[in-house]
């Protein structure tokens, strides 16, 4: 059963710009477009650039390509703008400026002037005494002669909020109902010594003032949700929030030795993924499995199946193991599912310059459109396609020494040269025909069709494996077919 507030569904999706964007994020996005496209809602995609040291322009245009390219619509935003703009954290300073004011002036936040070094050390006391090792609470109650004797000695204070002395118990959307004691919860930073705010204040503000109704994020974000409880609270009685949002943390993905997948793990890079030519659909359907599913017997889906059905209290709370080969396979089923004419065009970039090795006026559009749908049924990802067509655009099939040790075995010249003939004297219009030929061949040296069909394959395109054999030599055409047969008899001999 869902979970949803009587107000009009509004979630967001609010990464920084720090960097490629990786398939963890992807996934906190997805269920949230997912969300709130299900429950006809807003989805306000909001960017959170206030680490100047690590954010970048460029990040800021990879994020926008990336959420295009996955297929993300937003609602309010970057280039859309919104009741609520704007939309980048570095153009709202003066916003977290006010409420932090506010924040002080009402009292659930004050000034702390302790120094690192101090704080260092009572942590490491109340570690050795078995105590919790958050903020002691040191400033909380500073007299005015303290405060001064502070500011002459030229310490810059910092802005902490003040947590009540309560427990804070809330329903998670995914794993239910959560206690937080105050021991465990200290108080906590919100605006630095040189007056900029952290994201502790300004990710809770922005979601306040953007009536932000469902927060669903990762399961690392759990610890901080009573302080921005706390916190909601707070801006609720300065009239700067009408409610707390519901929350609902994602489970992590985990990457290779059942540790959390990271922004350092090659396979975590989105743009890798598209580089390999993984299809938007197919990514996101295997993401999707990363915590969700839509049945327990279909793991093949489109993106509008899975809106129909989505539900964040359907979602797994353990964490979910990312696998590289799964996603592969699910990506190739996506490619199976599309329009030979759509397979074709997307195809398109590995046909090209930089990744195809034949020149520009080699490529046959004609030859292309007739291997396309035999390619679509072998293709994982669609990178793959330049190293399966190769053999029909370079005057020369690449050999792969190895593939060929393999498949020329003694008596192979016998075998090619009868093939020739068979070839020679075949019906070039049908593939059928070619794989008689073949066959009648083997059969003339004692060989069943996949031995016999080795060689073949090696002489004409290079490789052992590949497209279907003889849709392939019936687009590659009979005189370049037999003009390999016999550069492979002419290398045998030599």
């Amino acid at each position: 059963m869902s979970s949803v507030a009587s107000a009009p569904v509004r979630v967001r999706f609010c990464p920084s710009p720090t960097g490629n964007p990786h398939v963890g994020l992807v996934r906190t996005a997805l269920f949230n477009w997912a969300f709130a496209r299900h429950h006809g809602g807003t989805l306000v995609f909001r960017i959170e650039d206030t680490d100047a040291a690590r954010d970048s322009e460029e990040s800021y245009a990879q994020l926008l390509d990336s959420m295009r390219w996955l297929g993300f619509d937003w609602d309010e935003g970057p280039e859309i703008g919104g009741p609520h703009a704007p939309y980048r954290q570095s153009q709202r300073m003066d916003l977290y400026r006010d409420v932090a004011q506010k924040l002080l002036d009402g009292g659930h936040a004050y000034h702390c002037y302790c120094s690192q070094e101090e704080l260092d050390t009572r942590r490491e006391a109340a570690r050795a005494a078995g105590r919790p090792s958050g903020y002691d609470g040191h400033c909380r109650e500073l007299t005015a002669a303290r405060v001064e004797e502070y500011r002459a000695q030229g310490r810059e204070p910092i802005v902490r909020f003040r947590m009540p002395d309560e427990t804070i118990t809330f329903t998670d959307l995914v794993r239910g109902e959560l206690t937080f004691t105050p021991e465990n919860v200290p108080d906590y930073g919100i605006v630095r010594a040189n007056g900029a705010p952290l994201y502790t204040l300004v990710n809770p503000v922005d979601d306040a003032l953007m009536e932000i109704t469902h927060v669903l994020r990762g399961e690392d974000l759990l610890s901080s949700t009573p302080r921005q409880i706390a916190l909601y609270r707070a801006l609720i009685e300065l009239g700067v929030a009408q409610r707390i949002p519901e929350f609902g943390h994602l489970p992590y993905v985990m990457g290779e030795g059942n540790k959390k997948l990271s922004k350092r793990d090659p396979q975590s890079s989105l743009n890798l993924y598209r580089e390999r030519g993984f299809l938007p659909e197919g990514l996101l359907n295997y993401l999707s499995l990363l915590g969700w599913s839509l049945s327990a017997d279909q793991d093949i889906f489109t993106t509008a199946e899975m809106v129909a059905a989505f539900d964040v209290a359907d979602v797994n709370p353990n964490p979910a193991r990312f696998d590289l080969k799964k996603c592969e396979a699910i990506n190739g089923d996506h490619i199976r599912m599309l329009e030979v004419k759509d397979f074709t065009e997307r195809c398109r970039p590995w046909l090209q310059a930089p990744f195809a090795p034949w020149a520009p006026e080699a490529f046959d559009e004609v030859k292309w459109q007739a291997i396309a749908p035999h390619a679509q049924t072998r293709l994982k990802v669609l990178s793959e396609i330049t190293d399966n067509v190769d053999f029909l655009f370079l005057p020369e099939p690449v050999f792969d020494e190895a593939s060929w040790a393999k498949a020329m075995k003694e008596g192979s010249d016998a075998l090619l040269s009868t093939a020739r003939e068979k070839l020679r004297a075949a019906d070039w219009t049908s593939p059928e025909s070619l794989k008689t030929a073949v066959l009648e061949a083997g059969e003339a040296h004692g060989l069943k069709l996949g031995k016999a069909q080795a060689p073949v394959r090696v002489a004409v395109t290079g490789r052992t494996v590949g497209l279907p054999l003889f849709e392939s030599l019936e687009v590659l055409g009979k005189d370049r077919t037999l003009a390999r047969i016999d550069a492979a008899l002419a290398k045998l001999a030599a």
